[in-house]
């Protein structure tokens, strides 16, 4: 597999500045679910004789394609080993996520959710399973959490985290998938998420989810 990875180019960047509303969802959560960072996916280990029409051609069947390059070396015009994809609608993406794995010009290749890179505190070369969930209620559960997030994929553990001393919720939790791909769609995701951030000695995605919605069904 081409050395993107080993040259700072294993996560899936946002290439051309797109900064969203509210910092990710930090402010009051109304970031449009058709906007381009929703339809971007990253193309890593692409064969260095790949190039956009043969790009083009392996991911238009998941649906009409509004963008496609192949990220080259601006000297050499080589191949950087990895590239973009940008569907006309946010479902395209979610099509490519779930038929994975991938071969284009018969190498395997790594789709992921484009991320925005204007954030310092997000490391886009980590591929997570695990994120962090905030601002929890002390009555929180772990049936409320589990039936928060599993619309995104399915959750191998629930760690709610308690006070020693008085056994009550810290008012924090970790959620685990099995796999990286629903934290990479709830990271840049506005609706419903207070903050993001990430923490580097957890080596892990870091969310903060208000649970209102799913207790006022209740």
């Amino acid at each position: 597999m081409p050395g993107y990875q080993n040259k700072g180019y294993g996560g899936p960047p946002f290439p051309y500045g797109g900064r969203g509303p509210g910092r990710y969802g930090g402010g009051d959560g109304d970031l449009d679910p058709n906007s381009e960072q929703f339809r971007k996916l990253f193309i890593g280990g692409l064969s260095f004789d790949t190039d956009e029409t043969s790009l083009r051609a392996y991911f238009e069947k998941n649906g009409e394609i509004c963008d496609c390059v192949v990220m080259r070396d601006p000297q050499s015009k080589r191949s950087r080993g990895f590239g973009f994809i940008t569907f006309k609608e946010p479902d395209s993406v979610d099509d490519v996520q779930k038929k994975r794995p991938h071969k284009v010009d018969e190498r395997e290749v790594e789709t992921k959710r484009a991320m925005p890179r204007d954030d310092p505190n997000i490391n886009n070369q980590l591929t997570v399973e695990k994120m962090f969930v905030g601002g929890l209620k002390e009555d929180t559960t772990e049936e409320m959490i589990r039936n928060t997030f599993a619309e995104y994929g399915e959750i191998k553990q629930v760690e709610l985290i308690s006070d020693k001393n008085t056994g009550k919720i810290k008012g924090f939790c970790f959620v685990t998938f099995d796999d990286y791909d629903p934290v990479d769609k709830l990271v840049p995701t506005g609706k419903n998420v207070g903050h993001l951030g990430y923490k580097k000695d957890h080596v892990q995605s870091l969310i903060t989810w208000n649970l209102t919605q799913w207790r006022r069904r209740f």
